[in-house]
């Protein structure tokens, strides 16, 4: 079944997404998402100018040969620009392949290992009363676990809280990128952050008991010994987990949290590769997996991964942001419902014009997400509606400590 096109198509209803259009000789389509939030183009660019040559004339059925081809013949191997791309390649072949044998995904990848997916949501406040009322509102929404972002006093602006101020305007839980021409500047206080953060857990188990899944996201902005100093702060409020409580890429760092905390750990949302795991994961330096389909080579990638975690009793958490489009999302339930040592999924929902540009047979009902029964991954894309966005500039936030020193975001 040969590849005889494949369109790069890019648009911005409510925010920017890369999608991958594969047709074959047969008029099967399959979408793939490559989307790279704040460098969009830079994916696009390399799948549009060096990837859809050699996709054409290739046989579509030829997936695992598709992937190695395009990992290893560009010789600069692994990073998100390159990895995305494969991504988006990979899932959209993944897509053909299912709508060709008329079943969803989950059945080629052997079929359902659970009845739903349970997701968290994202709860945020700038005050105790306005994260319990967000919290309220995603427990009436459907949602059994929550992830919990709160403002810290001293600082304007944190990453993951509603309707704080920032250089850009009001900002929401759900798109942290903000269309300017140049990134925001917002502090940072790690200390105050380590002061405050863990009241406010044990106000919110006071307030709704300790059988509710809860989560953070440290984001990056720790030392070691910082992380692992808060990560046993936590210990009392039985977090479901830590997420990002320091930079990763110096996998040994873990090493040093992983001894001074019980507190389940979370790693990998910026990750590519499994490379990137390989300490953490042989070491049992993690409990959670936290790359997103879209970012990790695909779904072969990514089912590879999780094999060699679930060998440590690692589980998945898929990142899933609204920066990953509703095809990536969907690629990532249909692995989700598959895989044995599944854990939790990210999900915030799309806005509405989103909804309008991909039309998508998931569905979130009582804490649980389902991708759908439509053969392929469930999801299609009115590129009539798509170019009613063009593509807008955005970029994410970055941060300054107090005395003006670039800290990570």
């Amino acid at each position: 079944m040969k590849i005889v096109a494949a369109d790069v198509i890019v648009s911005s209803p409510d925010r920017n997404f890369v999608t991958l259009k594969i047709t074959t000789e047969d008029g099967i389509t399959g979408l793939g998402d490559g989307t790279l939030n704040g460098r969009e183009l830079s994916v696009a660019s390399y799948l549009r100018d060096h990837v859809v040559p050699l996709l054409i004339g290739r046989d579509a059925h030829r997936i695992e040969d598709a992937w190695q081809f395009l990992y290893r013949s560009a010789y600069w191997r692994r990073g998100p620009v390159t990895m995305a791309a494969i991504a988006a390649v990979d899932v959209a072949l993944w897509d053909i392949k299912a709508k060709a044998a008329g079943m969803p995904l989950y059945q080629l990848l052997g079929g359902a290992s659970r009845t739903g997916v349970m997701a968290y949501g994202h709860a945020s406040g700038r005050d105790l009363p306005e994260l319990f009322d967000s919290i309220r509102a995603h427990l009436d929404q459907g949602y059994r676990s929550i992830r919990v972002q709160t403002s810290v006093p001293g600082i304007n602006a944190v990453y993951g809280v509603a309707a704080q101020p920032s250089s850009g305007g009001k900002r929401y839980d759900y798109e942290p990128a903000q269309r300017t021409p140049l990134p925001a500047e917002e502090d940072w206080d790690t200390r105050a952050y380590m002061r405050h953060l863990p009241g406010v857990f044990e106000a919110v188990r006071n307030e709704f008991g300790p059988e509710l899944p809860l989560l953070h996201d440290g984001h990056h902005r720790m030392t070691p010994i910082q992380a692992a100093k808060l990560g046993k702060a936590l210990e009392p409020y039985d977090l479901f987990w830590l997420e990002d409580c320091t930079p990763a890429e110096n996998q040994e760092a873990l090493r040093l949290v992983r001894h001074h905390t019980t507190t389940p750990l979370a790693i990998g949302e910026i990750f590519n590769t499994v490379w990137d795991y390989q300490t953490l994961i042989r070491e049992q330096l993690i409990d959670y997996v936290r790359s997103a389909v879209t970012h990790t080579g695909g779904i072969t990638a990514m089912r590879k991964l999780l094999d060699f975690a679930a060998q440590y009793q690692i589980k998945s958490g898929i990142h899933g942001p609204t920066d990953i489009s509703p095809v990536g999302m969907a690629a990532a339930l249909h692995l989700d419902l598959a895989i044995h040592n599944f854990g939790i999924q990210e999900y915030m929902r799309h806005g509405p014009l989103t909804n309008e540009v991909f039309r998508q047979s998931f569905a979130f009902a009582d804490g649980y997400l389902h991708p759908g029964e439509q053969p392929g991954i469930g999801v299609e894309l009115d590129e009539e509606a798509a170019a009613r966005y063009p593509y807008q500039p955005a970029y994410l936030p970055f941060n300054r400590l107090m005395d003006g020193t670039v800290h990570d975001w």
